[in-house]
């Protein structure tokens, strides 16, 4: 018997799958698996804004669907209500958590002055932070620092601020060269490696919702496998340009992820054509696209070089509890909030070879996950580590808006660090500062001027 590949795989979709069931397994590492001799003194959280509207207009991917894509109650790229309240229940999770840890109290406006929150200058990054500072000290007045709405912040798009000079031309050079030797000097590798999972996304995409029939025009739909398959060198934020139907398809799976996880009715999440089996397999086509244009590390190295040394600098700074330039935030700080994007994640992950696995994806940064950096001291010899998580709310809890508790907390796992980590996921500070600054060339764009 023969089977169509295409068959094989929207069947494949279709199997529950028993690791999203609950989110169970993650849970368990909810709580940090330090030993009582170790106290917490310090926490960066490097954040990504919470569901936004998709980046574009409707126009712009109707143009692949037969269907008209669902309209959202945001202009483009801003934070949803939906979203800045997930982010409210991440705010509050985090404060119960900390004062679990013995790092904040558990209420109240006292330890206001120990939390720096800044956020990037986009609306959907300074929401999210105003929204975690809602949820973290309700009443509390706790201030979002951030550059004016529509400023370039180089802390989190240092290759924005390269400009033009021998030096920018040389890194896109380098980018593209660097993705052509991942995929074999030849784009069309991806649409042949990932061609079963973009053939299940393009025949969702014409036969799902209204057929042309019915709206009684013919279709003037775009297949995702007649996009020319490219690669150039990149200008301003993007160091390389990956084109084609892979990359076309991980901006319309991430869109079908936004409105699962706004929680937008099942006639608006892939035109009653995309659940949550199909959504775990499809998000994987984002993954991939990202891993390439993110991770990369030489396109990770130009793009993040300036958060590298600031997360640096700040837990220096945090040990020492003496002033250092260039950290974000004060020496009595016990927690810094960055509110970025999934390719800040994204590049530290491919800078630092990090990987993870949560609500059953492999290396996803869904909105409002968070990479996490805590310092511990040792109560006996007083020497300091640091460790390494990934946290998310699962996509039901961001659907559901459920509220983030003990008993149904985000899931937050260890990450191992292949620079420094030893046997219990813990670096040696010494070592993680070095290799975060042997990572990261900080001066390859103007020093950063904090609000």
């Amino acid at each position: 018997m023969r089977f169509n590949i295409l068959s094989m795989t929207c069947l494949l979709m279709l199997i529950p799958h028993p690791v999203h069931a609950q989110g169970i397994a993650a849970n368990r590492n909810i709580r940090s698996t330090e030993d009582n001799d170790s106290e917490l003194r310090y926490v960066v959280y490097l954040s990504r804004h919470g569901v936004r509207s998709p980046t574009s207009k409707a126009e712009l991917y109707n143009r692949y669907s037969t269907s008209p894509w669902p309209s959202w109650p945001v202009q483009p790229g801003y934070l949803t209500p939906h979203g800045f309240h997930l982010m409210e229940l991440f705010g509050s999770f985090d404060r119960a958590q900390l004062a679990t840890q013995g790092l904040l109290s558990a209420n109240g406006c006292a330890d206001a002055s120990h939390v720096t929150i800044y956020a990037d200058s986009d609306q959907r990054t300074q929401q999210t932070g105003k929204a975690i500072a809602q949820g973290l000290m309700p009443g509390c007045d706790l201030s979002v620092l951030s550059l004016p709405e529509g400023t370039n912040d180089p802390l989190f798009h240092a290759a924005a601020h390269r400009g033009l000079n021998a030096s920018a031309v040389q890194d896109a050079a380098l980018a593209k060269a660097a993705i052509a030797g991942r995929i074999g000097d030849d784009p069309t590798n991806l649409t042949r490696a990932y061609y079963p999972q973009i053939a299940a996304l393009d025949h969702i995409l014409a036969t799902c919702g209204n057929t042309p029939a019915s709206n009684n025009k013919p279709s003037q739909r775009i297949s995702l496998m007649d996009i020319p398959a490219t690669l150039s060198e990149g200008t301003g934020d993007h160091l390389a340009e990956l084109r084609g139907p892979l990359a076309t398809a991980s901006t319309l799976s991430e869109n079908l992820l936004l409105e699962y996880a706004e929680g937008m009715d099942e006639a608006n999440v892939g035109w009653n054509c995309v659940h949550r089996a199909e959504l775990q397999e499809l998000v994987a086509l984002h993954t991939a696209s990202v891993d390439l244009s993110q991770r990369t590390p030489q396109i990770a190295r130009a793009q993040v070089s300036n958060l590298v040394d600031g997360i640096r600098l700040s837990i220096q700074q945090a040990a020492s509890q003496k002033a250092l330039h260039g950290a974000i935030g004060k020496p009595s700080d016990r927690a810094l909030f960055l509110i970025g994007h999934d390719t800040n994640q994204e590049n530290i992950a491919g800078l630092l070879n990090l990987s993870w696995m949560i609500d059953g994806r492999r290396d996803d940064t869904p909105p409002g996950g968070a990479l996490i950096f805590e310092l511990w001291r040792s109560r006996s010899n007083g020497e300091y580590s640091v460790r390494t998580y990934f946290m998310a709310q699962t996509l039901d809890q961001m659907r559901s808006s459920a509220p983030l508790t003990v008993s149904n907390p985000p899931q937050r796992v260890p990450v191992f660090s292949p620079a420094c980590s030893r046997a219990d996921m813990s670096c040696p500070l010494a070592s993680f500062l070095r290799i975060l600054e042997q990572a990261s060339e900080p001066t390859v764009v103007p020093k950063r001027k904090l609000p």
